[in-house]
């Protein structure tokens, strides 16, 4: 039900003009659990991890298990992906150029991956 918001405020904001984009700040897209983190190097840094860091959102168009794939990153460590149910209009976003980042909105030590981490998907404007 969220997907088609979502997608119409991206699509908007990929839209505006240059002045307001300069004004700085960011604007909440999303919030989502990290996925795949089991197979990635979030166990390696999550005594370093904080609540409020910065990731990376990085487009995977020849990802052979979801083409609108969106790998996140910390300091340049594959950490997982967003969800493959919750990626497409941040993916579409990224392909058109739109600046994205992501945040550590929660930490959670916890045996279901899928419960560990969530990533606050943010727009600049």
């Amino acid at each position: 039900m969220r997907f088609p918001a979502i997608a119409s405020l991206l699509a908007a904001l990929t839209c505006w003009p240059p002045a307001l984009s300069a004004q700085g700040g960011w604007l909440l897209i999303q919030r989502s659990p990290l996925a795949g983190s089991q197979y990635y190097a979030l166990g390696e840094h999550w005594a370093q991890l904080r609540v409020g860091d910065r990731l990376t959102l990085t487009r995977e168009p020849d990802n052979r298990h979801d083409p609108l794939a969106v790998r996140v990153s910390w300091q340049g460590h594959p950490l997982g992906y967003l969800p493959r149910a919750e990626n497409a209009a941040v993916a579409r976003a990224l392909d058109r150029g739109l600046r994205l980042v992501g945040r550590i909105a929660r930490l959670t030590p916890h045996p279901d991956p899928w419960q560990r981490v969530v990533v606050e998907v943010h727009a600049g404007l």
